[in-house]
């Protein structure tokens, strides 16, 4: 595995053989091994984790926080978050002591253009995610060679195969949480103390943007809230490569 790393550190214009390497030796690993593991092969300057500080979140960065603090962590803030979830970033950060948050906004230039009456989410909401939330996370992951994020298989989907690691272009992509289960992660919660988000309360077992997030019922998917009456599951983060 050090020959490999070596070479992905050097000149590999593919994630892949590290990827599947990396992923049959860290299955059944705990998310804070496969994180230690994320570290390690890319070093801390090279590695990112991307969060929207949402209903699930603080138990990935709690796991992280406590692997290692100053690991960068990137926040798509895509002008349409609700002010709770602004708030729960910042919470978040002063519980867990997070030393690199890094808030990324679109550029304004492509809002004016694209979006200029701040109704694309209606129209055409694959095109508002795609300049709101990929196009500025592709910028952001730029200057890193690996990124974490806490997608899990218990959520159904797109998301009930993720392996642990896999490539997304010539980065690795860390998915932690990939075979955790709602009760462990409830626990981690329970264990830390950590806060809820906000809006939990209300009923919003995932939150995203405001228009496309939507309280739910008892027996609901923890993601039907999301573009519901859509048949739009995913933003496009996880489902195209981030280059």
């Amino acid at each position: 595995m050090n020959a490999m790393m070596s070479q992905f550190a050097t000149s590999s214009p593919s994630a892949l053989p590290l990827a599947a390497e990396l992923d049959r030796q860290l299955r059944g690993a705990s998310p804070a091994a496969v994180i230690a593991a994320a570290l390690k092969t890319v070093g801390r300057e090279q590695l990112a984790l991307v969060s929207s500080f949402g209903t699930e979140s603080a138990a990935l960065l709690k796991v992280m926080a406590d692997v290692d603090p100053a690991i960068p962590v990137i926040f798509l803030d895509t002008g349409w978050l609700f002010e709770e979830t602004l708030a729960y970033r910042d919470t978040l950060i002063a519980t867990l002591g997070l030393r690199d948050v890094r808030s990324i906004k679109p550029l304004e230039e492509t809002l004016s253009r694209e979006d200029p009456d701040r109704d694309l989410w209606f129209s055409d909401p694959d095109a508002c995610c795609r300049i709101r939330k990929v196009e500025p996370l592709a910028r952001a992951l730029k200057p890193f060679s690996a990124w974490i994020n806490g997608r899990k298989r218990f959520q159904g989907g797109a998301r009930a195969e993720i392996p642990v690691v896999e490539e997304d272009g010539a980065r690795l992509k860390f998915n932690p949480f990939a075979d955790v289960s709602r009760e462990e992660i409830n626990a981690i919660y329970a264990r830390a103390k950590l806060p809820q988000h906000p809006l939990v309360a209300s009923g919003f077992l995932s939150v995203g943007c405001m228009p496309c997030s939507s309280r739910t019922t008892e027996g609901e998917d923890e993601r039907a809230g999301r573009w519901r009456g859509q048949a739009k599951t995913e933003c496009g983060i996880h489902t195209m490569k981030i280059s």
